[in-house]
């Protein structure tokens, strides 16, 4: 590794995931403030929601690299959960730099540059599981950790001025299932070496004691599955294979055979079998031979855990599934955790189901989940590890971030510096500090076009959703500029007392409309422009005193 140079700098930007759960997008910069080289450690997405009407996955913006994109040497992935690799199809083109990953993550990301038909065109590298890649001045070690999904790993980053350790997402594990338990003894060789900053999840710290073993919650739903009678539907995040076999083996043991339902179940079996995962299980049913089954020998591995309208099951719920259907004396297990933000979707899922007479078990009932990140011992014992010399809490809220910094600080790590997306903070030579902001943001996915978090398109359509929408169309004489037809309102979104109410009140609006109109010079009536304008304001302006609402309007004038 060459050495440093007096200007050189080593430096942390978060762009997304700090101040929130999901979206991750981490950076590094190494070199003169001037010049500096970049990695991208992961690129992930988060999901719309009631304030973003219409809008599925929300992204970082990655303005400020991309501008830059010559200097960003590469995107390396520490595991394949959305938050982690969702935005990655969305984003390289912005980047066209080469992507690493390990095999599971890899391929994952595939599918989703195939389905942007960039599969050809975006480079993956594999990396094997405890691997190691050198890019520019940044030498990159994969050390495996534990999570619930395949290959979750942290990165320890070197650099001539420090090693960086970045847990990415992990948790404290000795029965994990699938995979290895966490490389204490390589994360201890990291803290001899010298750990000059650690970068970690922060996402439980405020639970005391451990996240709890995937083996616990393996025995307990093939108890609980065991003591079932009718059909049964477990859903899951499809990421968490371990999860997903636990589910297997728990059907296994109770005579019934395993129907996949979900796209995403799917193709996440697909990426555990294509590294060797889920191979020793029973053959999987497919939809229509489920419904030839008696009831007690069924059991439906589902996605749609967090009430996603489209998902699999939200269509079950409301019985609108084409071939799985729950009612009386059925069940469905939940095991998962309510990811905060989703309480209404989920509570609704669960109130659909009960109405149905479908029994909904969930965590509260039995063990069945545990979560994928480290509670508080599992963070104590990490910087017992490690003994950074900075700390820097990424991955939560702001509180989540504020309450690791005092964590770290009680732990004997007195440099403890919260991550926020946009700030960069310097770790080396003379860090931790915040020594610039850049901007920050993000992306909406509105369909198949991408738009700025500021867009008026989405501003229009928040306004829709809660003030409604009139427009008020009239035909006016190209010659002498005066009304021949309307003013015609029409309304979508308000209400009245009753139809004649309403209808009363459009009337009022027409006559408003017509009088704002009829007020305007000879040279303002003949500039539809400046008409159109005066109508709008009118007309919303008697829209409020009416409605008490600030409805969009429209104003339409067209000349014959």
């Amino acid at each position: 590794m060459n050495p440093a140079h007096a200007t050189d700098e080593l430096v942390f930007l978060p762009l997304g995931g700090s101040g929130e759960i999901g979206m991750n997008l981490n950076a590094y910069g190494y070199g003169p403030p001037d010049n500096r080289k970049w990695i991208i450690v992961d690129i992930g997405v988060t999901f719309g929601g009631q304030d973003t009407p219409g809008i599925d996955l929300i992204l970082p913006d990655p303005t400020f690299l991309a501008e830059q994109r010559e200097n960003v040497l590469a995107i390396v992935l520490t595991h394949a959960h959305e938050d982690h690799i969702g935005a990655i199809a969305h984003l390289w083109p912005r980047f066209k730099t080469p992507i690493y990953a390990t095999p599971f993550t890899a391929y994952l990301v595939r599918e989703k540059l195939k389905e942007k038909g960039l599969e050809k065109k975006a480079p993956v590298t594999v990396v094997p599981l405890e691997g190691r890649i050198e890019i520019g001045p940044f030498d990159v070690r994969y050390i495996t950790l534990t999570h619930s999904i395949p290959e979750p790993n942290g990165l320890a980053i070197n650099t001539p001025l420090g090693m960086i350790w970045h847990t990415g997402d992990w948790k404290l594990d000795d029965e994990p299932q699938i995979g290895a338990p966490t490389d204490s003894a390589s994360v201890r060789a990291l803290g001899d070496h010298g750990v000059l900053a650690m970068v970690c999840d922060s996402t439980n710290v405020f639970v005391e004691g451990e996240a709890g073993s995937e083996e616990g919650v393996r025995e307990t739903l093939a108890e609980v599955i065991r003591g079932l009678s009718g059909k049964v539907a477990v859903t899951a995040f499809a990421s968490n294979v371990a999860r997903v076999e636990s589910v297997i083996k728990a059907a296994e043991s109770a005579g019934r055979s395993v129907c996949l339902v979900g796209r995403s179940m799917h193709r996440v079996v697909g990426a555990a079998r294509s590294v060797g995962l889920l191979t020793d299980v029973q053959p999987f049913i497919t939809e229509d031979e489920s419904t030839k089954l008696p009831p007690e020998n069924v059991l439906y591995l589902c996605t749609g855990s967090q009430g996603e309208p489209r998902a699999a099951l939200a269509r079950i719920a409301s019985g609108e599934h084409r071939n799985v259907k729950l009612g009386e004396g059925d069940s469905v297990l939940f095991s998962s955790r309510v990811i905060p933000g989703n309480e209404t979707a989920i509570y609704a899922l669960w109130n659909r189901f009960t109405e149905r007479g479908v029994e909904v078990i969930t965590d509260k009932q039995a063990p069945i989940h545990v979560s994928g990140h480290p509670a508080r011992d599992e963070l104590r014992q990490m910087y017992q590890w490690a003994r950074p010399q900075i700390s820097v809490p990424v991955h939560g809220e702001r509180r989540h971030l504020i309450e690791h910094a005092k964590l770290a600080r009680e732990l004997q790590t007195p440099q403890a510096i919260p991550g926020r997306n946009g700030e960069m903070i310097l770790l080396a030579p003379n860090g931790p500090s915040i020594i610039d902001e850049v901007p920050s943001g993000r992306l909406y996915l509105d369909g198949v076009v991408m738009i700025e978090s500021d867009d008026e398109a989405l501003k229009d359509r928040q306004r829709l959703g809660t003030e409604g929408f009139l427009t008020v169309a009239m035909v006016v004489s190209a010659k002498k500029h005066t009304i021949t037809s309307g003013p015609d309102i029409r309304v979508r979104g308000l209400s009245a007392a009753d139809e004649e109410d309403l209808e009363t009140m459009l009337e009022d609006m027409a006559s408003i409309a017509e009088a704002a109109f009829n007020r305007l010079s000879a040279a303002d009536r003949a500039d539809t422009e400046i008409a159109e304008d005066s109508v709008m304001k009118a007309v919303r302006r008697a829209a409020e005193r009416a409605w008490g609402k600030r409805p969009i309007v429209e104003a339409i004038i067209l000349e014959a």
